[in-house]
């Protein structure tokens, strides 16, 4: 059974478990790195899930967390998804999907009329599914990554 549950500062621990598991699994597709959060205290944890406006889930599969994801308001009409991740014993079994959903119900009821997100060029799986649910590839150039070379692919979808 697949569980979403919208979480908040006092739920600093689980995003914790989350975040960390999935900057370690996939350094990849994210622009921070293990290195800046693992030792990070409490109140930062508790700040990230703090943003005014902002929105974070946590999906469980058979009652064990297996994915993450945040949506924050942005310019104009916009709104964001950041941060998603699927740990691999979700994968391909409707995490991604509920994930998806979620972010884009939660942007919907704030007004949005577009949903932008970042990902990294060569995660094959998640652009497919950002694909498979409407979104499209912009010209927008996205933020550089770690690396200071590769920048991520900004994708939108109109909602």
């Amino acid at each position: 059974m697949i569980d979403v549950q919208a979480i908040g500062p006092d739920d600093w621990k689980a995003w914790r478990e989350l975040r960390l598991a999935a900057l370690e699994e996939a350094p990849f597709a994210f622009g921070s790195q293990l290195a800046d959060w693992i030792d990070a205290p409490e109140e930062r944890w508790r700040e990230r899930l703090s943003v005014p406006g902002a929105y974070q889930v946590i999906v469980s599969l058979d009652g064990t967390p297996a994915g993450m994801a945040g949506g924050f308001p942005g310019a104009d009409d916009t709104a964001e998804l950041v941060s998603m991740w699927v740990a691999p014993a979700g994968r391909g079994k409707g995490v991604g999907n509920a994930l998806m959903t979620a972010i884009e119900d939660w942007a919907r009821g704030i007004g949005a009329g577009t949903l932008k997100l970042s990902v990294v060029p060569g995660n094959d799986p998640a652009h497919n599914l950002y694909l498979r649910h409407g979104y499209v590839d912009t010209d927008e150039p996205g933020d550089l990554m770690p690396d200071g070379v590769r920048r991520e692919l900004v994708m939108a979808k109109p909602l």
